[in-house]
C-alpha cells in the first residue's frame, strides 16, 4: 500500500498535468487552424457538422511529458515508453493531415509497440485462472505485449467518434490504474498514469460537446499506447496478485468495442480496419440518444468497469474470471437490445419520410 507521500505526489502530477494542459489547449487551437489541422465532416460517421480543429492531442501529449519529465524517476522501460510514444504521436500529427493508409499505420504500430517492449516492457507472467500459481509466457511474452499494445492503440482510436468520449473513457482508465497501483504499493506507475489522467481532465472541457478541438488520431492513438504500456509495466507486473482479467476491465469499453468491431466486420467479409458506423456510441446515438446522453452512458459503464477492476484486484482468479464472462454476456446482450432499437429508429424514420 502507497504511503501517503506518495498519493499526494500523484496527486500533485494529477493537478500539475491538468494545469498545463488546460493552458496548451487553446494554444495548440489556434497552431491548428494556421496550419490547416481541421477536421470536416464528409461522411456518415462523423458527428460535427462544422469543421474543428484537430491534432488536440499534442496537448495531451506536452503536459504529460513536461510532468513526467519533471516528477518522475526516468527508468529504462520508462524511456522506452516516451520514444515509442513519439513515434505514435508523430504518425498521428500526419495522418490527421494527410489521412495514411491504413496498413501502413498498422506496421508504424508494430514498430513503436517494439521500442518499450525492447526496453522491458514486456509480459513475462500472467496469473491462472483455475489455480494459485501463474503462467510463464517465456518468448511468447515478446509478440502478445506488442499485439496488446497495437490492439488498445486502435481500440482507443476506434471510440473517438463522439465529443469528449475517448478522452473521458481513457482518463477513467487511468484513475482505475492509478488506485489499483497505489493499492500495490506501484507509486512510480501510479504517477505516470497520474500526469496521463491530469492531461485527460485539462483537455476535456475543450473536447466536451459541443468540442472546440478534437485530439485527432494524434491523442487517440497516444493514449491507446499509453495505456497499453502502463497496463503491462502495472497492472501485469504484480502477476501474482492481479488476475489477467483486471486490465481488460480497466480498458473494457475501448476492447469490447474493438472486439465486435472486428468480428462483425469478418462476418461480414470485410476487413477489421474498414471504417463503419456500427460502434457502440453510433448505435447509442441511432437508438435515440444525443451525443452527451450517450458519452455519460459510456462513461457510467467506464466507472463500473473500473471499480470491478479495482475489486477484482482482490480476488482470485476464478472468481475474476466468473466476473469477466459476466460482463460480457451482459454486453452481448446490451448491444443486442441496441440493435433492436436502432433498426426500429430507422424503420420509423423511413416510414414518415414516406408518409411526407
Amino acid at each position: 500500500m502507497a504511503t501517503f507521500q506518495q498519493v499526494l505526489t500523484v496527486i500533485i502530477a494529477v493537478v500539475a498535468a491538468a494545469a498545463i494542459s488546460l493552458v496548451l489547449t487553446p494554444l495548440v487551437k489556434r497552431m491548428a487552424v494556421k496550419l490547416g489541422f481541421v477536421d470536416v465532416p464528409k461522411d456518415e460517421r462523423r458527428m460535427h457538422h462544422k469543421p474543428i480543429p484537430t491534432i488536440g492531442g499534442l496537448a495531451i501529449f506536452g503536459s504529460f511529458l513536461i510532468v513526467t519529465l519533471v516528477m518522475s524517476n526516468i527508468s529504462r522501460q520508462l524511456i522506452g515508453m516516451l520514444l515509442g510514444s513519439l513515434v505514435i504521436v508523430t504518425l498521428g500529427v500526419i495522418d490527421d493531415k494527410y489521412d495514411l493508409n491504413a496498413k501502413l499505420k498498422f506496421v508504424v504500430q508494430i514498430f513503436a509497440a517494439a521500442i518499450p517492449v525492447s526496453q522491458g516492457c514486456v509480459v513475462h507472467y500472467i496469473s491462472n485462472p483455475f489455480g494459485n500459481n501463474y503462467l510463464t509466457l517465456g518468448v511468447l511474452g515478446i509478440p502478445l505485449t506488442i499485439i496488446w499494445i497495437v490492439a488498445l492503440i486502435n481500440a482507443v482510436n476506434f471510440i473517438d467518434g463522439l465529443d469528449g468520449l475517448s478522452v473521458g473513457v481513457c482518463a477513467i482508465s487511468c484513475l482505475s490504474m492509478a488506485v489499483i497501483a497505489l493499492i500495490y504499493g506501484q507509486s512510480a506507475e501510479a504517477l505516470i498514469l497520474g500526469a496521463l489522467l491530469g492531461a485527460c481532465l485539462g483537455f476535456l472541457p475543450y473536447n466536451f460537446n459541443p468540442a472546440k478541438i478534437f485530439m485527432g488520431d494524434t491523442g487517440a492513438t497516444f493514449l491507446g499506447f499509453m495505456l497499453g504500456c502502463m497496463s503491462v509495466s502495472g497492472l501485469f507486473k504484480v502477476y501474482t496478485a492481479i488476475s489477467f482479467v483486471v486490465p481488460i476491465l480497466v480498458l473494457g469499453v475501448p476492447l469490447f468495442d474493438i472486439c465486435f468491431a472486428c468480428i462483425r466486420r469478418m462476418w461480414h467479409h470485410v476487413s477489421p480496419m474498414h471504417s463503419d458506423r456500427s460502434h457502440i456510441h453510433h448505435r447509442l446515438i441511432d437508438s435515440g440518444f444525443n451525443q452527451r446522453q450517450s458519452v455519460s452512458i459510456l462513461y457510467l459503464v467506464s466507472c463500473i468497469f473500473g471499480v470491478l477492476a479495482v475489486m477484482t484486484s482482490k480476488t482470485g482468479g476464478r472468481k475474476s474470471l466468473m466476473i469477466l464472462l459476466a460482463v460480457v454476456i451482459i454486453g452481448i446482450l446490451a448491444l443486442w437490445l441496441l440493435s433492436r432499437n436502432q433498426k426500429k429508429e430507422e424503420a420509423a424514420r423511413e416510414e414518415d419520410t414516406v408518409n411526407k
